[in-house]
């Protein structure tokens, strides 16, 4: 089991739902988050004055799959958050974790059946 968290632009969420849908992965936990990388935030001008934002709001994914699901679920990020052809600064991140035990708090299921 593998617990796979992306972090994407926010405009690219409902791109990334229908990717996940079409590979059949459905459960999913989705949080707005901010954070900074390569983009280093951005300069606005506010009251008259320039501040600079050194947080920028992302979306953040986490979705745990089994074995079986870690490839096509990054492969559908990959081809739905990814800004054009070649990606730009800022597309997002994504990390695939070991996942050691899922529990179905409704059953009590463990491991890979309670995903």
């Amino acid at each position: 089991m593998k617990l796979i968290i992306a972090i994407i632009q926010p405009t690219k969420l409902e791109a990334v739902k229908e990717a996940l849908s079409r590979v059949e992965v459905f459960r999913l936990t989705i949080m707005d988050v901010q954070g900074f990388g390569r983009q280093k935030g951005a300069a606005e001008v506010y009251r008259g004055h320039e501040v600079t934002l050194s947080l920028r709001r992302k979306t953040q994914l986490q979705i745990a799959v089994n074995e079986d699901f870690v490839e096509p679920t990054v492969r559908a990020i990959l081809q739905a958050a990814r800004g054009g052809p070649d990606g730009n600064i800022g597309d997002g991140k994504i990390f695939i974790l070991p996942l050691d035990d899922c529990i179905r708090i409704r059953t009590g299921e463990r491991g890979p059946e309670a995903i």
